[in-house]
């Protein structure tokens, strides 16, 4: 069975993005990019929220994407998405495909099909979804060593609590650390 991660970036004090979905904060440079590059290596689908979407096909597909960031770029544009959304009415960033109904249905079937892992990029209201049905593998946390103080939390809308293990840790030169988790047990205490 094929694995579903989840990776995200937070802030020190749990943000995944500031106010008005600002990710300028995201601490990113050649390290990151090459690290960026072998992990959606590893994927041969993403799977969106809507927010989350909107902004990866407002970017990716631009010519200053392809010109700053091209072997990124290459892989974002050519990796089969999905985008799981009851209210976007069509997705035409390319190789796309819009989902309204039965997330679950569609990722277990996802899951149980031959091929490369699964990977979820941002979409923290798709991520609480997704963990309150089971169906994450793997987090994969990069925290910046940044305190925002306020902003929209990965974490959030969750039941109960969940219990992680720890399964690796990658530190960058530039103060990023990536934590890396796996649930093992999604039953409430």
């Amino acid at each position: 069975m094929r694995k579903l991660f989840a990776f995200n970036m937070v802030t020190l004090d749990g943000f995944f993005e500031g106010p008005n979905q600002d990710i300028s904060w995201h601490n990113v440079d050649d390290e990151f990019n090459q690290f960026a590059i072998e992990q959606t290596s590893t994927v041969d689908t993403i799977l969106f929220g809507r927010k989350t979407y909107e902004g990866m096909a407002s970017y990716w597909p631009t010519e200053a994407a392809i010109k700053d960031d091209p072997i990124i770029a290459g892989l974002m544009n050519s990796l089969p998405k999905i985008v799981f959304s009851r209210t976007l009415q069509k997705a035409e960033w390319n190789n796309t495909r819009l989902v309204k109904e039965n997330s679950a249905e569609e990722i277990l079937k996802l899951k149980g099909q031959l091929g490369k892992d699964i990977a979820v990029f941002g979409s923290a209201d798709l991520l609480s979804t997704l963990i309150q049905m089971d169906l994450i593998d793997e987090h994969r946390i990069m925290v910046n060593p940044i305190v925002l103080g306020r902003g929209n939390p990965l974490f959030k809308n969750m039941n109960n609590r969940r219990k992680l293990q720890f399964v690796n840790i990658k530190t960058f030169r530039s103060g990023n650390v990536l934590l890396y988790y796996q649930p093992i047990s999604n039953k409430e205490d």
